[in-house]
């Protein structure tokens, strides 16, 4: 699909031309208690077809994006923001731009889904070969999404078999009181282990007894039953 005009009033209006009439309720996976939010109901794979199309978007119309009620328009958002990030040829002044607006603008990337979508290229690729004390700071956060974008960035760190920092900042967040926090972080650590085995067993020994459990269970998916079922007894002694 080749666009004439990549501005934000041409996709929300193509977007909006794709509203389904009945069999999607996108609000199912809208875990922000904010209010004022509105749904559109357009698959999620359309949105994502559309904001490739829309890939030579101007940061600033973007940001127009963000500033929408609209759940779908704001992932839409998010969603050329990550193939922006991705593009081979991508300046370095875009990805700069491309990070600070997700970073200026989170209080608009509010649920889950906005941040595992674009924070390991958006966040993640652009920190790569750059200070990550942000990281730190956002673990720090009394936000949760911005906590979450804390650990799911430094997916992109794994992939370039760098796990220290996956490691570090789940240490700062594996007694965090929100679920969506808590399997972010499980999540993360399991992957940082298929590149690093003996650091996740070494995390494990450290952390099982208090770690929540649900963090627990999705750090374990891939280590053997032996494995498992050592670390879930951990669990259940330091309850008793």
């Amino acid at each position: 699909m080749v666009k004439s005009s990549y501005t934000a009033k041409a996709f929300i209006h193509d977007l909006v031309e794709m509203r389904s009439a009945v069999g999607v309720n996108n609000s199912r996976f809208y875990k922000d208690e904010g209010d004022g939010n509105e749904f559109l109901d357009v698959r999620m794979a359309n949105i994502f077809a559309l904001a490739k199309a829309y890939i030579k978007m101007p940061v600033a119309d973007i940001e127009q994006l963000l500033d929408n009620k609209y759940y779908e328009v704001r992932m839409g958002a998010v969603s050329i923001m990550d193939f922006q990030a991705r593009e081979r040829k991508v300046t370095d002044e875009t990805r700069q731009s491309l990070f600070e607006l997700y970073i200026n603008r989170h209080d608009s990337i509010n649920n889950w889904d906005m941040v595992d979508r674009s924070a390991p290229y958006v966040v993640g690729g652009y920190l790569f070969d750059r200070d990550r004390t942000i990281l730190y700071q956002l673990a720090r956060s009394k936000n949760i999404w911005e906590r979450r974008t804390s650990i799911v960035s430094t997916y992109y760190f794994i992939r370039k078999n760098e796990v220290n920092d996956t490691f570090k900042i789940a240490e700062l967040l594996i007694h965090d009181k929100q679920d969506l926090v808590n399997k972010a972080a499980g999540s993360w650590i399991r992957e940082a282990g298929k590149r690093d085995p003996k650091r996740l067993v070494s995390f494990l020994e450290k952390h099982a007894p208090t770690m929540p459990r649900v963090a627990l269970r999705y750090a374990i998916e891939k280590l053997d039953k032996k494995q498992k079922a050592y670390f879930m007894e951990q669990t259940k002694r330091s309850i008793s």
